[in-house]
């Protein structure tokens, strides 16, 4: 295709957000309508990825590449099987948070869209860049707008949750630039060029102590936007505080460029130190499975409830990503798009029901379905999807995750599954407290069943959840190609390794095909 495709999709919200600037603040409804046609118009165009992608192969497609800054500074975009689904996740969920937000936003609603529309450009540019300037550019340039989202549209302790974000996300962020850097250092006196480019990092064996120290800065940084233990502390926070809409895209997809992360850098160009963490890295993923699935069980909140539900799922995931096998990494990949529909849903049930009462405590609900007999439909099925029931998206994510990981390790996939029954421990006990029983609370009485909009944002998301669940190779081929390219390459390097080790090689070598001096 001719058509930068990519560059559309990834511009376009910014472009409207340029727009939005000259509208004035007053026109509400016209700055809304705008905000959501420019973002659907990008789903519509994205989808063109899709059904143009070619699964037979795990070569970069619909790439673009121009010249910058110099010096190895890039403009190199576009996508493989992995980042496929993540950029039509990020455009899918758009159009739907502006929705979630139409009415409940009534202050700095132009401000308020200009940084979503920020946010979604800076989204999808972390998905597709190959260049890592540019990846760096792109991964900070979605903390300005998630800084003010928070901060301006967040709750009583807003600027605690927005400060404790950003000094996380910021200490993760400049290791990962000195990480950068270095390797950029190293391969200009190995070969003389300048280059960002990831594909020339990845075809790079470092020596174990340097691998180890670069891994360490990588990991370090998107561990803390998984959030994985012990760095998940700033998301419970930062969900709690945030506008609904906010925690709707941070649970959705932000955090999952964590994941990303991991499967894109850190594991295939540090594959020796990769192997030596990977006994330290799963006890983490399982502490957080664990701890995260009882912290949720005793919230008395049922936003705080869902945030550490977060922490719990994505514990699961990157214990899949460590399985390093097929199976645990194409369902690890399936888990986050499960994952970002199932909880991004769930933070939207939870915004219908402060809008109503403006409380989220458990005790003020009870019989709620009473008064709401669709949106109970509605919740039991998000619930049940983030539960992992058969038929819903959850279960076959779940159950790659788990086969994968006992394919690895036994011992492992037992205590994994404690994250199946921890969920259904704290959503089912969460939604009965909330949603059944008798109406112990009158102003529960005053509530009014969803109107026609929220309707409308609800159901392609619950369509999704069942096309999921039952027909899961309409995705799960388009990633096969490079999942499986993904795992050949760490174990060819791990063999190339060996060998320039053994034969005391220079620091950096070329994939067997040539010795960088």
């Amino acid at each position: 295709m001719n058509i930068p495709i990519i560059s559309i999709i990834t511009f376009l919200p910014l472009a409207c957000a340029l727009l939005l600037i000259f509208i004035p603040k007053d026109k509400e409804n016209t700055l809304r309508t705008i905000a959501f046609i420019i973002t659907l118009l990008t789903f519509v165009i994205s989808l063109t990825l899709y059904f143009n992608f070619d699964s037979s192969t795990a070569d970069p497609q619909f790439v673009e590449k121009a010249s910058w800054i110099g010096y190895g500074i890039n403009y190199h975009v576009g996508i493989d099987g992995i980042s496929l689904f993540m950029v039509l996740l990020t455009t899918f969920l758009m159009p739907i948070v502006l929705l979630s937000s139409w009415s409940y936003i009534k202050n700095r609603v132009k401000e308020y869209l200009i940084f979503m529309l920020i946010l979604q450009t800076g989204m999808i540019g972390v998905f597709v860049s190959f260049n890592l300037f540019l990846f760096y550019v792109f991964w900070e340039a979605m903390l300005i707008p998630m800084y003010f989202l928070i901060g301006v549209w967040g709750g009583k302790r807003r600027i605690y949750a927005t400060v404790k974000f950003v000094l996380f996300t910021m200490f993760g962020s400049l290791l990962m630039l000195v990480a950068i850097f270095f390797l950029y250092s190293i391969f200009y006196k190995a070969t003389g060029t300048y280059s960002f480019n990831i594909f020339d990092f990845q075809n790079m064996i470092l020596n174990p102590n340097i691998q180890m120290w670069l891994f360490l800065a990588f990991g370090i940084a998107f561990a803390i936007k998984v959030p994985m233990f012990p760095f998940h502390t700033w998301l419970p926070d930062a969900h709690v505080e945030a506008p609904t809409g906010g925690s709707f895209i941070l649970a959705a997809v932000l955090i999952k460029m964590g994941t990303y992360g991991f499967l894109r850098f850190a594991m295939p160009m540090f594959p020796d130190a990769l192997h030596k963490a990977l006994p330290y890295l799963a006890v983490l993923c399982l502490i957080g499975i664990i701890y995260g699935g009882l912290m949720a069980l005793i919230q008395k909140d049922v936003k705080a409830l869902v945030a550490y539900s977060s922490v719990s799922h994505m514990g699961l995931i990157m214990l899949a990503v460590f399985a390093l096998n097929i199976e645990a990494m194409e369902g690890a990949i399936y888990q986050m798009l499960n994952h970002g529909l199932s909880t991004g849903a769930l933070f939207m049930c939870v915004g219908i029901l402060y809008e109503r009462s403006h409380t989220r405590l458990i005790k003020d609900f009870g019989g709620v379905s009473k008064q709401m007999p669709v949106f109970s439909a509605f919740f039991m099925i998000v619930m049940l999807s983030s539960v992992g029931l058969p038929g819903l998206n959850g279960f076959i994510g779940e159950i790659l995750c788990i086969f994968g990981i006992f394919k690895s390790n036994h011992l492992l996939a037992i205590l994994a599954v404690s994250t199946i029954i921890l969920s259904a421990a704290y959503l089912l006990w969460m939604f009965q407290r909330v949603m059944q029983g008798p109406i112990t609370n009158k102003n529960i009485l005053s509530f009014k069943d969803l109107n026609r909009r929220e309707i409308i944002q609800f159901i392609p998301i619950i369509v999704m959840m069942f096309w999921m669940g039952i027909f899961p190779n309409t995705f799960l081929h388009k990633i096969d190609a490079s999942v499986t390219h993904l795992l050949n390459q760490i174990k060819k390097r791990e063999v190339i390794f060996a060998q320039a080790k053994n034969q005391n090689k220079p620091v950096i070598y070329d994939e067997g095909e040539e010795e960088l001096q």
